[in-house]
């Protein structure tokens, strides 16, 4: 990856700053890392990466970021395919997935499931054999059947031999977090440890959306030294496993992780707060039912009041879309702590980052040695 180079120091001009390769380099924790060790890697938990590696994707999107708004051409991956399969409907992460690839110099094909044979029960094996060898990565977005998405993408990843990325899945939506990390580094300085975070339920009415976004902020922030306070009404739990995850997170990293059934005790002294609706575990299968249920909470609302419990300058995210008038008010989202734009944005440069990295120059990482047959695959 000697294409990327590194941030520029104070005082340096912009002309040393570029003529520096930047193969390896320190993360924030001091451990140098190869850039070039993250070719040929899947993305599908932040918790399948080191503290290490998802600052050097931090830097790298930085980087990218920077080169973008100079309008500087960075076709770090010149001819290269990436093939993007959704399961569900897509806004932000399709089009930054898309225009990142073209920016770096490649192209992405987009697949809706329903119109591949995917829909009629193609396995993931034979699918993830046969698209790694047309091209040379593989996104999938499976996210709004509990238990089914995430093992499903190891699956294709199990047999494919490119790297597979998470567009969002069941348990996490880490292209989604790793920029709400970047936003709250470039508002808030490299080191956010002791600041609180308040990731709350709030009612809407349009559909039992998945739980991957406070799932992945409490696997991913507490490893960072955030103190994370998810907030939910009874039956609004995360996944057992992943609140496994998350104190294990907390435990490694300084953070913590814990839990309210009162929306306003999370947002009392947080320095952000993130509220946003997610379906109960069991309203997938009864979504119907379940939204009418969920009716008895419509008072979770991001409003004025709330926020005036946070800190003074506590800022409000969102991953969008934002389900405005239910989740939160206009008078929030439009007003000056919202930083909603800033972060969708920043989808671009960090999903920009894993691709440059993980689809980098690599030898063909290969089929698992138990996959006798695969030669044998019908096209």
């Amino acid at each position: 990856m000697t294409e990327l180079v590194r941030p520029q120091t104070p005082g340096e001009a912009p002309e040393a700053m570029a003529e520096r390769p930047s193969g390896r380099r320190a993360s924030q924790g001091g451990t140098v890392i190869d850039r070039t060790s993250l070719a040929g890697r899947d993305y599908i938990e932040t918790a399948d990466w080191s503290v290490s590696e998802i600052d050097e994707a931090l830097a790298v999107a930085a980087e990218l970021k920077d080169r973008f708004r100079r309008g500087d051409p960075h076709r770090l991956l010149p001819d290269k395919t990436l093939f993007m399969l959704f399961l569900d409907k897509s806004t932000r992460t399709r089009n930054a997935f898309e225009a990142g690839m073209t920016q770096l110099g490649g192209h992405a094909h987009y697949l809706d499931a329903e119109k591949t044979q995917a829909a009629h029960g193609e396995s993931p094996k034979d699918m993830g054999i046969i698209l790694a060898s047309y091209g040379h990565g593989i996104a999938i977005r499976h996210d709004l059947i509990p238990y089914e998405g995430n093992a499903y993408l190891r699956e294709v990843a199990r047999w494919a031999g490119v790297p597979v990325i998470n567009l969002q899945c069941d348990v996490d939506h880490p292209t989604q977090t790793l920029a709400d990390l970047m936003t709250l580094r470039e508002l808030r300085g490299g080191n956010l440890r002791g600041m609180r975070i308040a990731v709350s339920w709030a009612y809407a009415p349009s559909y039992a959306k998945p739980l991957s976004v406070p799932q992945g902020l409490a696997t991913l922030l507490p490893r960072f030294g955030l103190d994370v306070v998810i907030a939910h009404p009874p039956g609004f739990d995360l996944m057992p496993e992943t609140r496994a995850k998350a104190e294990e997170a907390a435990r490694q990293g300084g953070g913590s992780v814990t839990y309210t059934q009162d929306m306003d005790e999370a947002f009392s002294g947080a320095d952000v707060v993130y509220p946003k609706s997610w379906g109960r575990l069991d309203a997938f299968s009864g979504e119907s039912e379940a939204l009418a249920e969920s009716a008895a909470y419509r008072d979770w609302i991001c409003d004025a009041r709330r926020m005036s419990l946070a800190a003074p300058e506590a800022l409000y995210m969102h991953c969008l879309p934002a389900d405005r008038g239910n989740e939160v008010t206009d008078e929030v989202i439009d007003g000056p702590q919202s930083v909603v734009y800033q972060e969708a944005e920043n989808r671009l440069h960090t999903g920009k980052a894993i691709l440059a990295l993980t689809m980098a120059d690599a030898p063909e990482r290969g089929r698992p040695e138990h996959a006798e047959g695969w030669e044998a695959t019908s096209p």
